[in-house]
C-alpha cells in the first residue's frame, strides 16, 4: 500500500546561516554526530574509524560529478544555460563521453522561453582560444514537460568528455545561492571517484580523506563500491501535500556480481556511505524479485517496496540476479530504480548509513525518518543545538539503523 504521509509533517527551521556555502579548508575537518539506540552525541568526523566495526563491509558511491552546466548565447544576446541531465544519443554515459563530434542529452534549460528554433553559441566573453576552436553549438531537437533534448556539435575531434572539462562548470547546488568557483572542482568530488555521470556529489563521501580511508582499511573492513549516477531530481523539491503525490526520477546503477557473491556469503554489518549507496543496495532486492518473477532485471518502480509483501529472503533474491548474470555471461548489473524510501520501508541490507544533513521537506529527510525509526526530529535538534553545518558542505552523521 502507498504510504499516505503528509510532507509538512517533515519540516524543521532552517537558518540561512547554517548552510555551509564552502568546503572547509580540510575534508576531515568536519563534525560528526552519532545515533545509536536512541542517543545522539558529538564528535569529530576523524572518529569515524571507531565506529564502523572491524571486519564489516563499507560501501561507496564511486560515481563521478560532471561539469554539466554549459553557457550558451543567442545571435540576439540572450544567455541561455543549459544542464545536461542524462545521455540521450548514445544513451550510454562511456560511449557518450567519448563521441568526437556530437551527441544528444536530456537537458534543463534556464530561460528556455527566449528560445525559440536558432542554434546556440557557447559564450566565451574572454575569447579563450581553445573555446573558440571547438565551436561549441546547441541546437534544441526536443521538448519535454520539464526538460529538453539538445543535440550538442563540436569541432576539433575531442571527445565530449574534454569538451565539458574546457566548457563547462561544476554544477554545485543551487540551494548555495552562488556561481561555482574553482574550489568546487576539487572539492565538490570525492577523493575515490572514479566513473563520470552524476549531476551532483554523492555529498556524504566529501568528508573522507586518505587518512580514514587507511585507517578504515586497517580494521579489516571490506571497502566496495557500487557507481549510482546521481540526478538533478536529487534537488527537487516535493510539491505536493502528500508523499503520494511526488514523482521520484530515475537513477542509473551499476553493481559488480563479485560483490553480489560477497554479499550472499557473509552476514557482516553493512555501511552505506550517502543516500545514493543506500538506494542502489536496497534496490537490489526488487531487482532480484524481477530475476525471480520475470526473469531479467529491469528498473525498480518507485513504490515497488510497498505494493505487496515479497516471500523471497534477501540472499534468495541477490543469488536471482548472480544466477541471471552468470547466465547471461555478465560481470556486472546495470539497471535503474526510481525507488523512493519513506517511513515503513523495510531495510534488508543496510544497518549503518554516514550521510550529511538534509534540506526540510525533502525526500532524503524521509529516507533518514525511515532508517532511524522516526527519530529524525531528536537528531536535527540535536545538530541544530549544536552547531553544525548543513546540506552538501555542511557536517557529517553515523547513524545506526532503528529495527
Amino acid at each position: 500500500m502507498i504510504p499516505e504521509i503528509k510532507i509538512t509533517d517533515f519540516d524543521y527551521l532552517l537558518p540561512e546561516d547554517r548552510i555551509a556555502k564552502y568546503p572547509l579548508p580540510r575534508r576531515d575537518m568536519s563534525k560528526l554526530l552519532k545515533y545509536s539506540d536512541g542517543n545522539v552525541s558529538e564528535h569529530a568526523f576523524r572518529d569515524i574509524v571507531d565506529f564502523i566495526p572491524e571486519h564489516s563491509i563499507m560501501v561507496f558511491n564511486d560515481t563521478k560529478v560532471v561539469p554539466a552546466r554549459l553557457h550558451f548565447r543567442r545571435a540576439t544576446g540572450a544567455h541561455i544555460e543549459i544542464f545536461c541531465l542524462e545521455p540521450v544519443q548514445p544513451a550510454e554515459y562511456n560511449l557518450i563521453f567519448a563521441r568526437t563530434d556530437r551527441c544528444r542529452w536530456k537537458c534543463i534549460v534556464g530561460n528556455i522561453k527566449r528560445w525559440k528554433s536558432d542554434v546556440l553559441t557557447l559564450y566565451n566573453p574572454e575569447n579563450a582560444e581553445d573555446v573558440s576552436k571547438m565551436n561549441l553549438r546547441a541546437e534544441m531537437v526536443g521538448r519535454e514537460q520539464e526538460t529538453a533534448t539538445v543535440e550538442f556539435s563540436w569541432d576539433g575531434g575531442l571527445p565530449f568528455s574534454k569538451v565539458l572539462e574546457i566548457c563547462g562548470s561544476v554544477p554545485i547546488p543551487p540551494y548555495l545561492n552562488r556561481e561555482s568557483e574553482s574550489i568546487d572542482t576539487e572539492r565538490y568530488q570525492t577523493l575515490y571517484a572514479k566513473f563520470r555521470g552524476s549531476v551532483a556529489a554523492p555529498t556524504a563521501g566529501l568528508h573522507f580523506a586518505e587518512t580514514e580511508l587507511d585507517a578504515i582499511r586497517g580494521k579489516g573492513v571490506d571497502m566496495e563500491t557500487v557507481c549510482l549516477h546521481v540526478g538533478a531530481g536529487t534537488f527537487l523539491p516535493v510539491k505536493s501535500d502528500l508523499i503520494s503525490g511526488h514523482r521520484m526520477h530515475r537513477e542509473p546503477f551499476i553493481v559488480r556480481k563479485a560483490f553480489l557473491n560477497d554479499l550472499i556469503s557473509s552476514d557482516r554489518p553493512l555501511t552505506a556511505v550517502g543516500t545514493t549507496s543506500v538506494r542502489t543496495l536496497e534496490s537490489l532486492f526488487y531487482v532480484g524479485v524481477k530475476c525471480i518473477e520475470e526473469g531479467q532485471p529491469s528498473d525498480i518502480g518507485q513504490w515497488m517496496p510497498y505494493e505487496r509483501e515479497y516471500p523471497y529472503s534477501t540472499k534468495e533474491a541477490l543469488g536471482a540476479i548472480v544466477d541471471y548474470l552468470d547466465a547471461a555471461g555478465l560481470e556486472e548489473l546495470s539497471v535503474g530504480t526510481r525507488i523512493i524510501i519513506v517511513p515503513g520501508f523495510r531495510f534488508r541490507l543496510t544497518d549503518i548509513l554516514v550521510t550529511n544533513f538534509h534540506q526540510p521537506q525533502s525526500t532524503l529527510l524521509l529516507l533518514v525518518s525511515a532508517f532511524v525509526g522516526g527519530d529524525w526530529r531528536k537528531i536535527y535538534d540535536f545538530a541544530l543545538s549544536h552547531g553544525f553545518r548543513f546540506l552538501s558542505y555542511g557536517d557529517s552523521s553515523i547513524l545506526f539503523r532503528v529495527g
